[in-house]
């Protein structure tokens, strides 16, 4: 038990100082943290350890993806949602199949069933692995699309995986696994906004902010375990839960509990986090010497390894680039949208002030309807128009180009995922050891050569044009902001001011006008978010601001 305790205040202190000495070295905390593994796990006391992988898929990566989930701002992912299904989906199917082509035939005995549950071992990216990228001064299109893909991918690899062991094992039907696949997301998207919801519901009655954070802790484990129980991506349970609770949890909690929620959080997360990268570095040396036993060299399997990371770049390559002509496609065609939208958002205020009830407005043409429609019907139109108008602009000031191209393609890294993924296959794989030290070989490659070599690549690409305008578009968001600030408070009455010294009962007056006005400044925030209309980043700090007041 001794040993055990001191292994685990070693690791935190490993975690800290990598985090600390990262930055300064110019290297990324997780890959110093693959590399301390990967030395202990040669040191005769840790050269034993194992890591289930169900507590990485069930046990830690739950709560780290809800935690990416709920900071994650919801109007960036609705936005980039079209760009994060098609990378979380269908480059995944199309990057398992190549790969397992690829496996099939380099791997001898292997079969393409066997291939293709490999190639989705290796085929998601990874949300700790990625989080290297938001160190790096990279577009906010670009981290949003690669939060969203990497929140998202696991289930589609995940489910590919299970139908690809089926097929070696059993059987297999395309439109069973279609089937299994819209089941998996259907159940756990549904779990997923009952466990959000529930949690809100709970919480906004706890006043203790400690309880409060402590429920919290549990959230993505309701979503996750039910789901993972009812054959569904407890993963997606967990992804749903937060991106629902990021975003009515300012509505719903008070300052005091998003404060300490917060705090907590981010705590938890650099502790998974790190202990996620340590233990995939300590399982090197028990992997390597299964594969000498069983197979005499590990040397092949790094090779095979090494092709397919090499694979995986150029399938994701020739996905991203018509992707990236797609949105560009996408947004000239709001382009052209822009001038009927502005006519229709100038025409909503006389409809709203027609006498005989609201004239209606079609939402597609624009055109009136014969009947009248409700105020909330405008209202509903209102915002749709608002909304379309800031996505609009939002794509105008941050179009991709074949740089961010670059990055996205770069910036996709495997991580504990695949390492996790890969031991779950079964006992009766074709040359299980290779397999798994052929997923961890692609891992470990991937945070190596790509994530060692994203943040040049990132300052050397650059966007030294861009630089300049982007910083005056942030200086005129905070502005913005500013005066949206000061004109919410402005709507507040001001208590009367006291002559002489002010008694208790005006000192509380002037507490609780002070509150007003904070409330109404929140209020104001969170509408402008919900619209759209302002930097969501510069929103996001604005509401931290206020909720420290």
């Amino acid at each position: 038990m001794t040993g055990l305790l001191v292994l685990l205040v070693v690791a935190l202190v490993v975690i800290a100082a990598a985090s600390l000495v990262g930055p300064r070295l110019r290297v990324a905390a997780p890959l110093l943290l693959v590399a301390v593994g990967v030395g202990a796990s040669y040191v005769p006391a840790l050269a034993e350890v194992h890591v289930e992988p169900h507590w990485i898929l069930e046990g830690v990566l739950p709560p780290l993806l809800y935690a990416a989930a709920v900071s994650m701002p919801a109007m960036n992912f609705r936005r980039e949602f079209g760009a994060i299904s098609g990378l979380s989906v269908v480059l995944v199917v199309i990057s398992a199949l190549v790969l397992g082509t690829f496996f099939s035939a380099v791997v001898p005995g292997l079969g393409l069933a066997w291939g293709v549950a490999l190639g989705a071992v290796v085929s998601p990216t990874d949300a700790v692995a990625t989080s290297i990228i938001k160190q790096t001064p990279t577009s906010r299109r670009v981290v949003a699309m690669l939060d969203g893909e990497s929140l998202l991918n696991d289930a589609t690899a995940l489910v590919i995986l299970s139908t690809a062991t089926t097929a070696a094992l059993l059987s297999f039907s395309v439109w069973g696994a279609v089937g299994d696949f819209a089941y998996s997301i259907a159940v756990a998207v549904v779990l997923g906004l009952a466990v959000g919801l529930l949690n809100l519901a709970v919480r906004r009655r706890v006043t203790d902010p400690t309880v409060n954070t402590v429920i919290s802790f549990a959230v993505p484990f309701a979503a996750a375990v039910p789901a993972t129980a009812l054959g569904a991506s407890g993963l997606v349970a967990a992804v749903v839960a937060g991106l629902l609770t990021g975003v009515l949890a300012p509505r719903y909690l008070s300052p005091q509990h998003r404060l300490s929620d917060s705090q907590n959080w981010r705590t938890l997360e650099l502790v998974l986090e790190g202990a996620v990268f340590l233990t995939m570095g300590l399982q090197v040396s028990s992997i390597v010497a299964d594969v000498h036993r069983d197979h005499g060299g590990v040397g092949t399997a790094v090779l095979v390894a090494a092709g397919a990371l090499v694979l995986l770049l150029l399938v994701r390559a020739a996905y991203v680039a018509p992707l990236l002509l797609a949105l560009r496609a996408g947004s000239r065609r709001g382009e052209q949208l822009r001038g009927r939208l502005e006519e229709f958002q100038s025409t909503l205020g006389a409809a709203e002030g027609s006498p005989d009830g609201t004239a209606g407005v079609d939402a597609r043409s624009g055109r009136r309807l014969g009947r009248a429609r409700s105020q909330r019907d405008v209202e509903r139109f209102a915002l749709r128009v608002t909304r379309g108008l800031a996505d609009i602009a939002y794509f105008r000031r941050q179009p991709l180009g074949w740089r961010d191209g670059s990055i996205v393609v770069w910036a996709g890294m495997r991580g504990a995922v695949t390492v996790a993924a890969a031991q779950t296959l079964p006992e009766d794989a074709p040359q299980r050891s290779v397999l798994v030290l052929v997923a961890f070989a692609v891992a470990a490659l991937s945070l190596l050569v790509q994530g060692g070599t994203v943040g040049p690549l990132v300052r050397r690409l650059g966007q030294a044009g861009d630089d300049t305008e982007a910083q005056r578009h942030l200086t005129e968001e905070r502005d913005r902001v500013t005066e949206l600030i000061r004109s919410s408070a402005a709507s507040v009455p001001e208590p009367a001011r006291p002559s002489g010294e002010p008694t208790t009962e005006q000192f509380l007056e002037a507490k609780e006008h002070r509150l007003a006005v904070i409330a109404a400044q929140r209020s104001a925030l969170l509408d402008a978010r919900d619209n759209g209309t302002f930097d969501a980043e510069v929103l996001e700090k604005a509401l931290a601001n206020l909720d420290a007041a």
